[in-house]
């Protein structure tokens, strides 16, 4: 069985689906292992590092996914229709797609997959329980974006975070607010206390309290019935009526007049970003202030980012940088690897040395999109309404 590495060509991406670490595993499964020549090299990997694991080095994309069983990648592939190589279509027909689809705003994509007769896979999708732990690749991302967000605050960032005593007088320490208690603001918040700011945070869901509180945070939300009841069973935040987006809202603009940073996570699965943070709030922040939207590409939790810009609005830095974590390659890179690793445990039949798909395994069943020619994920499979039927 051949496993195929190829070199990510989407802008922005500089990881790679696979380190030597992995390759020396997926050997030890029995698969064949070939990587494309220079995949490595954004997240520091040289080629005869992959050659040393192991691996195959194949001069291009074409040599390395011929007759690959299985594919590994970090973003969806390319397709003609975008004006690039066309990765979807070096893939053979049966062939195996690990990554990271997006699924939700790439919906032709997942029925080109369908068409090609590809077995894909959105690791995204991945249910939220604690076999899939290990192959979560939304948490082990999103713990490097949440560090990395507080970095780039404080390089745009005109002052110190911790306070400082000196004799020429005190620099009192950065006020720093997360909205958005995920992942990636769990690691926001302990990165930001670890530099010295006063950090606050917020989000929807009753469970981050305790979260934020054992990190050293205070929490800030409208605690009401509702509030009570916004989680969904699989961990994430439920969408919420507009009268506690009303006073939610108020609270976030007396709160956010105080502080001197803001880093926004909050995502909503298959739905647009929420709207946190108004043109109107940004006005009452303090000169110099920085906002970090970690959710740019979501089409933002800030109404002035735009994706892939720093821009100055009301003397308040907005910084909306892509692929957040892919600015941190090496260890992003090490994270997904161990991810896919981790998964394609489960394609694996040991015993026989052949793929078997169990489709009736909970991961399984979670992420697989497409087989055999059909779309078989039930969030993305056409309709099965009659002909006719209508709604109000």
């Amino acid at each position: 069985m051949k496993l195929a590495i190829p070199k990510e060509r989407r802008a922005n991406e500089a990881r790679v689906a696979a380190t030597p670490d992995t390759v020396k595993r997926l050997k030890g499964l029995g698969l064949e292992v070939v990587v494309e020549a220079g995949a490595g090299e954004g997240a520091s990997i040289p080629d005869r590092a992959f050659a040393d694991a192991g691996a195959a080095i194949a001069p291009d994309a074409k040599t390395a996914l011929a007759d690959a069983d299985i594919v590994f990648k970090v973003a969806r592939p390319l397709t003609a229709a975008e004006g690039g190589p066309d990765e979807l279509a070096l893939l053979k027909p049966g062939a195996i797609l690990v990554a990271m689809l997006d699924p939700y705003r790439n919906k032709d994509l997942v029925a080109a997959l369908a068409e090609k007769g590809v077995a894909a896979f959105a690791m995204e999708l991945a249910p939220r329980i604690t076999r899939a732990q290990s192959m979560d690749v939304l948490s082990s991302q999103a713990n490097l974006a949440g560090y990395k967000a507080v970095l780039d605050a404080a390089a745009e960032f005109g002052r110190a975070f911790p306070m400082m005593m000196t004799a020429a007088g005190t620099i009192a320490p950065a006020k720093v607010m997360i909205m958005g208690v995920g992942v990636a603001g769990l690691q926001a918040i302990a990165t930001a206390r670890r530099l010295g700011a006063v950090v606050s945070a917020t989000d929807v869901r009753p469970a981050t309290k305790e979260q934020v509180e054992s990190l050293g945070g205070t929490f800030i939300a409208v605690e009401d019935e509702e509030f009570k009841q916004a989680q969904t069973a699989g961990g994430y935040a439920k969408e919420m009526s507009d009268e506690y987006k009303k006073k939610q809202a108020a609270l976030t603009a007396e709160t956010i007049k105080k502080q001197d940073i803001v880093i926004t996570t909050a995502l909503i699965p298959g739905r647009p970003a929420p709207r946190l943070i108004s043109e109107e709030m940004v006005a009452t922040m303090k000169p110099g202030s920085v906002i970090v939207d970690l959710a740019v590409e979501a089409g933002g939790n800030c109404a002035l980012s735009e994706p892939g810009k720093v821009v100055v609005k009301h003397g308040v830095k907005i910084v909306g940088h892509l692929n957040v974590p892919g600015r941190l390659a090496v260890d992003a890179s090490a994270l997904y690897a161990r991810n896919l690793f981790n998964f394609v445990g489960l394609l694996i039949d040991k015993k026989e040395g052949a793929i078997r798909i169990d489709a009736e395994d909970e991961i399984i069943k979670g992420t697989l999109l497409t087989r055999d020619g059909r779309i078989v994920h039930p969030a993305f499979a056409p309709s099965a309404a009659p002909s006719g039927a209508g709604g109000a």
